[in-house]
């Protein structure tokens, strides 16, 4: 039975109130080991360590130093590669070649890309006149901002975590990272990597726990945080941002989502139903840039809507579709299954909860479904699902496909798929969204900036980004 306890300046600890809660795996619902619940006291040790820390020895070291204690925990997660991948699918239930191939490299790949990030970027200067002729040299320095709290997500946990860790003490700051309650694991593990790599202690820290009155309420609140970045769902995203405005701490937010795909006429199929058997049910569909809403052009649309219900088909649960988180997650996404029916959807295929063999009875599994029929005013078009299902509506132009896909308060993403390249500039251009994909999806440069508008976030990371957010620029004026 696994115990998964804080991790606060280099030292694995209880905590002092005691408190634990269980953690079960999603496949079958077994227990599979309690966490330890922080609260205000291990947010106050937590801060302390990472304070002091930061402002000791680690002040103290070069941007090469820094760089190459980064390349040593990404090391440090290949060398023990299968304790992450294990790590992960015990906390997610997701299938192990989704862990091997994409979210543990990544999480080694965001440590090794910003460890070359924050050597090679360079900041403004200016030769600037003066009266009286001798002129005045402006220029820039990069300092971090101290203390970031970190508060992860549930989805995909070491590489959201460490998309933001990477980053944080490449700049020279210290971290103190909420993990989510469902998925405890790699957080914690990633400690162990920290102390082998020689990370300072106290500039990495874990405190377990939920939101409000718990260890992430307490970390948004304490006034020895000096920004915030986080990745979940607006509603949250709301009440840190409300916390944060005590102090005028800066915040970094990925929230929720509703993506469209625009699928033109003269699309490659094959190209289009590849990536879209990704964006809908990878990962159960527990992606923040996933797809539910896909808007055909009207010739295409038949052969779309057969070709992605047999790709749906196609998929394993317990094989080749991992479960949802929870059991409460589950529910939610069920809940919206049976909206659809109600609200007049023609099912596909799917809408329910697959027959699975007696030792994965009791994991959290949905079929993967998709809808054609409803009205654009429906549950299952508007509101954030978080399953693997999608709803398949036709268009018939341009100019219909850009209204539709921007009438959401969302603004995360989207995919457009078509041969005519000018019309695909033309068409993301007009997309309210952070990221477009022209004929592809979840294709990934570190380097470029990622975020969402409205109310799927704010502010961008990635590359020199994520500098922007966790380092304060000044500027030094020296008269000549």
């Amino acid at each position: 039975m696994a115990h998964f306890q804080h991790f606060i300046d280099g030292t694995f600890t209880q905590g002092t109130s005691g408190r634990t809660f269980p953690k079960y795996r999603p496949s079958d619902g077994a227990l599979i080991g309690h966490a330890h619940e922080g609260g205000r006291a291990e947010i106050d040790l937590a801060v302390q360590a990472a304070r002091a820390a930061q402002k000791g020895p680690w002040a103290r070291l070069t941007v090469d130093d820094r760089s190459d204690l980064m390349r040593a925990v990404a090391d440090g997660i290949v060398r023990r590669f299968d304790d992450f991948v294990a790590a992960e699918m015990a906390d997610t239930g997701q299938p192990r070649s989704m862990m091997e191939h994409a979210f543990i490299p990544r999480g080694a790949a965001n440590f090794r890309i910003f460890a070359d990030v924050v050597k090679n970027v360079a900041t403004e200067s200016f030769q600037t006149p003066t009266p009286d002729g001798r002129g005045a040299l402006n220029y820039a320095i990069r300092k971090p901002k101290g203390v970031i709290g970190v508060i992860c997500p549930w989805n995909a946990p070491l590489l959201l975590m460490t998309w933001k860790v990477a980053p944080a003490l490449a700049c020279g700051n210290s971290v103190i990272v909420k993990p989510s309650e469902e998925t405890p694991g790699t957080a914690t593990l990633l400690g162990e990597v920290m102390n082998d790599a020689g990370v300072p202690a106290g500039i990495y820290n874990v405190v377990h726990g939920f939101g409000p009155d718990s260890a992430g309420g307490y970390l948004t609140q304490h006034p020895g945080v000096d920004a915030i970045t986080f990745t979940g769902e607006t509603r949250t995203g709301t009440a840190i941002m409300q916390a944060a405005a005590h102090g005028l701490r800066d915040v970094s937010f990925e929230l929720g989502g509703k993506n469209s795909a625009i699928v033109f006429a003269d699309a490659d199929l094959d190209v289009t139903l590849e990536a879209l058997g990704r964006s809908v049910f990878l990962n159960c569909g527990q992606v923040c840039l996933g797809t539910e809403r896909v808007l055909v052009e009207r010739p295409l649309f038949e052969a779309l809507v057969a070709g992605l219900k047999e790709k749906a088909e196609a998929l394993r649960p317990g094989a080749t579709l991992g479960p949802l988180i929870s059991a409460e997650h589950r529910e939610k996404v069920l809940s919206y299954y049976a909206k659809a029916v109600a609200e007049g959807a023609n099912v596909v295929t799917g809408g329910g909860v697959p027959t699975m063999p007696e030792e994965l009875s009791g994991g959290h599994w949905v079929q993967p479904t998709i809808w054609t029929g409803l009205a654009d005013e429906a549950s299952v078009w508007n509101e954030e699902i978080f399953g693997p299902c999608c709803h398949i509506r036709p268009f018939d132009s341009e100019e219909e496909a850009i209204a539709v896909a921007n009438a959401t308060d969302y603004g995360l993403s989207t995919a457009i798929f078509t041969r005519d390249l000018s019309r695909a500039h033309r068409v993301a251009a007009e997309v309210d969204v952070g990221i477009t994909w022209v004929n592809s999806w979840f294709l990934r440069d570190l380097r470029t900036p990622f975020g969402g508008t409205g109310h799927s976030g704010i502010g961008r990371e990635g590359g020199v980004h994520s500098l922007e957010f966790y380092t304060e620029l000044r500027n030094i004026c020296v008269k000549l």
